[in-house]
């Protein structure tokens, strides 16, 4: 399991602030636009909304969230943002797919950007997918690379109801939005537990030259998500401490409730890191005593050859009078003894527990 973030991006150099250029991974497809009111008792929903049925939601009494899946299409991201009267950085921003997760408070209204991690279980990969959200008085604007980000979840609630979504205001909708976001941080998590186990047993039964850089690959993933989810921590807090008339007091308890599962995650990503950091001194560990064994059997052969080495080359030297050589028996008598000589080595080698 690796890693994957497509590197090809736009090339944003000398452009002047609040240019809106996508920069990002090169993605096909159209780009969906989808626009929801709702309050306790009515919800509606429509697809590819015009500039003045958004101009009339944001004026709405009811909760307007307009969720735009796929940010590749700058001109609709330009509509959007225009109809709620967004900054020029803000979309600027949300355009820019490499943005550190945080909070921004610009008075009328408050924009978020988050890290979506989820785990491809049919490729093994890991992937990451920036979300960005503006939280108005009664709208909610959420931005997402693609329609495989999991907020539908959200919209089901919303539709059938569950819940206490349609009793309260649109900050809950937006905090609503980022507890999918953790909570699927935890599934990263668990993923990784997994990766992490496999990569055990593997280290104690069989290692092998491929057992490093899969322990490397893990490692990088855990980095990945400790980026994505550190930042997310002071995200919440602020959230949590705005000054804002945007964020009602009844959400309070619900913002640290996620806070405390963001510390969660922090927790559990560090433990994972250390348990592959001692996986990777268990796997050099595990090399070098298999390197120790494998010198110890060619010390141990080598150090029985020195002494049948030295008859060997007694014998082969090329004086006429040695005695042994007109003995009818001399060679059987060299083989045995170069035997016994053999065996007793190894026999005391065992005793000694060398072997």
């Amino acid at each position: 399991m690796i890693f994957k973030k497509a590197r090809k991006q736009t090339d944003v150099t000398a452009l002047p602030p609040g240019t809106l250029v996508h920069v990002g991974p090169e993605r096909e497809g159209p780009v969906t636009v989808t626009m929801i009111e709702y309050d306790e008792s009515e919800f509606l929903t429509s697809v590819a909304p015009d500039v003045r049925a958004m101009i009339a939601g944001k004026n709405s009494s009811k909760i307007t969230w307009v969720q735009v899946c796929g940010i590749h299409d700058v001109e609709v991201v330009r509509r959007v943002g225009e109809a709620f009267d967004i900054h020029p950085l803000v979309l600027e921003d949300v355009l820019n797919t490499d943005q550190r997760p945080k909070l921004e408070d610009f008075g009328d209204y408050l924009f978020i950007a988050a890290k979506m991690l989820y785990f491809d279980a049919q490729e093994t990969l890991l992937h990451a997918e920036q979300v960005s959200l503006v939280l108005g008085k009664r709208f909610v604007l959420s931005f997402q690379e693609s329609d495989k980000t999991p907020l539908h979840t959200v919209l089901t609630r919303v539709q059938e109801g569950r819940g206490r979504i349609r009793q309260v205001g649109s900050d809950y909708l937006a905090y609503s939005l980022l507890d999918v976001v953790v909570d699927h941080y935890f599934g990263v998590l668990e993923a990784l537990s997994e990766e992490i186990e496999k990569a055990e047993d593997e280290l104690l039964s069989d290692p092998d030259g491929d057992t490093l850089p899969f322990l490397y690959d893990l490692k990088q993933e855990a980095l990945a998500l400790r980026k994505a989810v550190w930042p997310t921590r002071e995200l919440v807090g602020a959230l949590g401490r705005a000054e804002t008339d945007l964020v009602n007091r009844t959400t309070l308890p619900y913002l640290r409730d996620l806070y405390d599962h963001v510390i969660q995650v922090i927790d559990s990503t560090e433990n994972l890191r250390d348990t592959l950091s001692g996986l990777m001194d268990l796997y050099m560990s595990s090399i070098s005593n298999r390197m120790n064994e494998i010198m110890k059997v060619l010390t141990i052969i080598a150090t029985i050859f020195i002494p049948l080495t030295f008859l060997t080359s007694l014998y082969g030297m090329n004086f006429k009078y040695m005695p042994e050589l007109g003995w009818p028996w001399g060679y059987p008598t060299l083989l045995g003894i170069m035997l016994a000589i053999g065996l007793g080595m190894l026999r005391y080698f065992r005793n000694r527990k060398w072997l």
